[in-house]
């Protein structure tokens, strides 16, 4: 008898360590696993535009072909002490990453955007798009002169 009861308890301690089934509970459920989904893109996007001046005081204005090292340097200065609480060089933080700017956006309207933002963001349909892509995160004027905004617009060039 002793060892019939031994020999079913070993077959039922087998049979339970066996092929793992799940059950299928109605109800609340905790997945444990991390499930890493891709995020779909849902915004359409900011289109490149080098033809659009923007709104403000800079009109048509081209670089000349050599960089000035001079201006580029109290460019950077500026561009360190204000534009990098919302700006950096390669990723995007609460603006646009400024490395490669000038592909996308004409150098008059990266200074107009400086010089002007208020007046951008509300008539500018580059500026509103880029708005909405940031989650509302506005761009503060931040008072440069145009020689300043110059300065800052040198530099970016050297990214």
């Amino acid at each position: 008898m002793k060892k019939l009861v031994l020999f079913i308890a070993l077959g039922a301690f087998i049979a339970s360590c066996g092929g793992k089934k799940e059950e299928k509970k109605d109800g609340f459920e905790v997945s444990r696993a991390k499930k890493e989904e891709k995020k779909a893109q849902t915004s359409e996007g900011v289109p490149v535009d080098l033809d659009n001046d923007g709104i403000g005081p800079v009109k048509g204005f081209e670089f000349p072909s050599d960089v000035d090292t001079e201006m580029a340097a109290r460019g950077e200065a500026k561009f360190n002490s204000i534009c990098v609480a919302c700006h950096m060089v390669d990723q995007r933080m609460i603006g646009p990453a400024m490395k490669g700017v000038y592909e996308r956006r004409s150098p008059a309207w990266v200074m107009n955007m400086i010089l002007n933002p208020d007046g951008m963001l509300k008539e500018d349909p580059i500026a509103k798009a880029l708005l909405k892509e940031y989650n509302n995160a506005i761009m503060l004027n931040q008072n440069l002169t145009e020689e300043e905004a110059r300065d800052v617009a040198e530099y970016l060039r050297t990214l």
